[in-house]
């Protein structure tokens, strides 16, 4: 019987309804028993059945126990808002913005996740930021009001750049982009690095402050050539004194920037420092600082060893100055070299001293006549006797430049009697096996070998009128 009272209860309020308007607003389709019960027209919750997950409010959170006339302040529920800034009070003040749901849940007002919250700003926190307290940068008399007071770090750091001495930062008129020098990851302003790839500050330039170059504070149109800075240092050098020595200002012509400007090195090309011109101070050529009118001639510098060399007697020989004709730059002028294309010295000539035919120092009137320097030998040998022979002093008649004269030979007896050829090639070993008498080598005893011919009918000098080529046959 109740349940019929209700249901006629809720067809008369619908006839109602439609004629005066329904009480949650026009067109409002959702079934009364969603919300109500036969127990009244308040809201039941023990038969509330309406899913509010298909709106656009979802109750999640607080939101989910929260009594509907919070935020269905008019019983037509098409005039609740969505919007958090409906319901709740702005405590920020506009400083944030209107949309809650950035730092805020359903679940609490609390924020456990500013600092990850705050990457997503215009001012992510990294370094000292990520522990400064909110308020050190947000600063107003309220402590929930947010306001920006800037992202460029001069906006916080002002007093900071205005009081910096070390150096002076408005005097030096450094810019007030901070990150230009200081790491924003760094937990302190200590360790600021400043990009001076223009003017890289590596070796002798790695210097401890800025005052060091940047003199009375001035930062700014710095010139960047070494004689700048170097001034003092170029003025005071005397190993070797650039300043008489008309050494260019262009510093890096011969020094890197290793400390102490050593080892300096100098485009030497005009001429090489080899060997025994790689000296060890360039006072040893350039005497007396003279740097520009040095000659490269080896005589201008080795005047003095030309003079005193007596092996051989470069003065009494004549030998011209032009050391590099026989010297190069080896240490101790050795090993020396002539071009002796005039006169080979191969074989028995090779590695002779050269006093050995310059007799006396005489380098310019040597003749290349063998017996012009074996004389002697040609005078003294017996096996055959030169002289008595009457031998020619055309050596190279019979002998080559072998060391020891030997082997001899005398190409023009084949013409005479042919021993290099014919039956006799190869059948003797000494010019006396057929020349018995060392003193007449006209004479050949052909009976020294053939002595049982004939029967020894015939006498040696027989021989030859009738064998006169040596032959086995008549004549």
């Amino acid at each position: 019987m109740r349940i019929l009272s209700f249901l006629i209860l809720l067809g008369l309020i619908s006839l109602l309804g439609y004629k005066s308007g329904h009480p949650h607003g026009a067109g409002f389709k959702i079934s009364c028993s969603k919300c109500h019960s036969a127990k009244g027209w308040t809201f039941d919750r023990s038969v509330y059945s309406f899913d509010h997950n298909t709106t656009k409010m979802p109750l999640t959170g607080q939101h989910a126990t929260a009594d509907c006339r919070k935020c269905h302040i008019s019983l037509v529920f098409s005039e609740a808002k969505s919007e958090c800034l409906s319901c709740h009070s702005d405590i920020h003040q506009g400083t944030t913005g209107s949309d809650c749901s950035r730092c805020h849940t359903p679940a609490s007002w609390l924020v456990n996740n500013i600092t990850q919250i705050h990457q997503m700003s215009r001012f992510p926190l990294v370094g000292a930021h990520r522990t400064a307290d909110c308020a050190s940068c947000h600063k107003s008399e309220n402590p929930l009001r947010f306001d920006v007071p800037g992202v460029n770090c001069i906006d916080c750091h002002r007093d900071k750049f205005t009081a910096t001495t070390n150096p002076n930062h408005v005097q030096a008129g450094f810019s007030e982009d901070c990150s230009g020098c200081h790491l924003i990851t760094s937990f302190s302003w200590t360790g600021a690095g400043f990009n001076h790839s223009f003017f890289p500050l590596e070796k002798g330039h790695s210097i401890p402050t800025c005052f060091d170059c940047h003199k009375n504070g001035t930062f700014t149109k710095i010139p960047t050539d070494c004689n700048s800075c170097h001034q003092a240092d170029y003025l005071g050098t005397t190993s070797p004194n650039h300043a008489t020595a008309n050494f260019p200002t262009t510093c890096e012509t011969c020094h890197s920037l290793a400390k102490g400007w050593k080892p300096a090195t100098f485009d030497h090309s005009i001429f090489p420092l080899t060997q025994g011109h790689s000296l060890a101070k360039c006072e040893d050529c350039h005497v007396g600082g003279n740097y520009t009118t040095v000659s490269t001639d080896c005589y201008s510098c080795h005047q003095a060893k030309y003079l005193a060399t007596t092996n051989p007697n470069h003065i009494a020989a004549n030998f011209p100055t032009t050391c590099a004709t026989c010297h190069s730059t080896a240490i101790g002028w050795t090993p020396a070299k002539y071009d002796h294309s005039a006169f080979p010295l191969t074989n028995g000539h090779a590695n002779l001293a050269c006093d050995l035919c310059h007799i006396n120092g005489n380098y310019n009137i040597t003749s290349t006549d063998c017996y012009s320097c074996h004389k002697t030998q040609y005078d003294n040998t017996t096996n055959p006797n030169h002289a008595s022979l009457s031998f020619p002093t055309t050596c190279l008649t019979c002998h080559s430049t072998k060391s020891g004269w030997k082997p001899a030979s005398y190409a023009q007896h084949d013409a005479i009697f042919p021993i290099y050829s014919g039956r006799h090639k190869g059948q003797w070993t000494l010019c006396s096996d057929c020349h018995t008498s060392a003193n007449n080598y006209a004479f050949c005893n052909c009976l020294a070998c053939h002595a049982g011919a004939h029967n020894g009918k015939y006498t040696n000098d027989k021989c030859l009128g009738c064998h006169k080529n040596g032959s086995g046959g008549g004549k």
